[in-house]
């Protein structure tokens, strides 16, 4: 069966062929790689026609070494992003490939964070984007309307899932690899606080801990989580809601600015609740 290609209708390549695909890139880096490899992230990052590519190899002292990206993903990745093209939405601007021995892999895509660019793309580029993947207003992160010139709506804030119903944490969700642990735990616990109590709640898994659990609300603009969701991962392991965590992600774990307006937005989102 032939690939869409980006002479294709964007939005061509559906979950069977996104996974055909998917996998024809980790074969592509895998033949790159140098022996003796174990652990190796390969990052496409694409905005309009400026498109970059970065590899490098994670040895397991934790070390991370630059290498060589291979050019012939350039191809596929520039198909996959054109293929996953959705109408509002847009596509995805920059995805991590992570691949570790002997055959484990994982892709994160990320549509809303401006990626660590190593050579700024131009403001024609942005513009280029929007007119190529057309994205509905409220889905047009401010980073980017700012740089295409195109108005941009507040984003709407979610409220990240802790607690069950009888407000204990929940806890059967895929764990957090010990791959990314830490870069999870530090966005959820250094992104800026909107709310915060003086006292502490109690260790619904460990109530011998007593009062331990932060009573803070925090926001990176887009999700709005409690600190029980960092406290519960680093004290037990529980990952927080799933989309979340592919936010995190797919935001190459980087916390970005976040407004006073936004913050009272958020205020506002977690009091209303309380209230309601």
């Amino acid at each position: 069966m032939s690939q869409p290609g980006p002479n294709n209708p964007p939005g061509a390549l559906d979950e069977a062929a996104q996974q055909q695909l998917i996998q024809e890139i980790g074969r592509v880096i895998v033949r790159a790689l140098p022996p003796g490899w174990q652990e190796a992230t390969v990052e496409y990052r694409a905005i309009g026609p400026h498109s970059e590519l970065v590899a490098q190899l994670l040895a397991p002292n934790g070390t991370v070494v630059p290498i060589a990206a291979p050019a012939d993903a350039t191809e596929p990745f520039t198909r996959l992003r054109h293929g996953m093209y959705r109408p509002e939405r847009g596509t995805w601007i920059s995805a991590l490939y992570r691949l570790q021995r002997p055959g484990s892999y994982s892709v994160d895509f990320n549509g809303d964070f401006e990626p660590a660019w190593r050579a700024a793309p131009d403001g024609e580029a942005h513009a280029e984007e929007l007119r190529q993947y057309p994205r509905a207003a409220a889905n047009i992160p401010a980073w980017l309307a700012r740089a295409a010139g195109a108005p941009a709506a507040d984003p709407a804030l979610r409220t990240a899932e802790v607690f069950d119903s009888n407000g204990r944490p929940i806890t059967e969700r895929p764990s957090v690899g010990p791959e990314d642990h830490e870069q999870v735990l530090a966005y959820l616990e250094r992104a800026p606080i909107v709310l915060a109590a003086r006292s502490y709640d109690a260790d619904k898994l460990d109530p011998e801990r007593g009062p331990a659990v932060p009573l803070t609300f925090h926001t990176d603009g887009r999700w709005i989580w409690p600190g029980a969701a960092g406290y519960y991962l680093r004290a037990h392991g529980v990952a927080p809601e799933p989309d979340l965590l592919a936010h995190i992600r797919g935001a190459g774990f980087r916390l970005p600015e976040v407004d006073e307006r936004t913050r009272e937005m958020a205020v506002a989102l977690i009091t209303g609740e309380a209230q309601g």
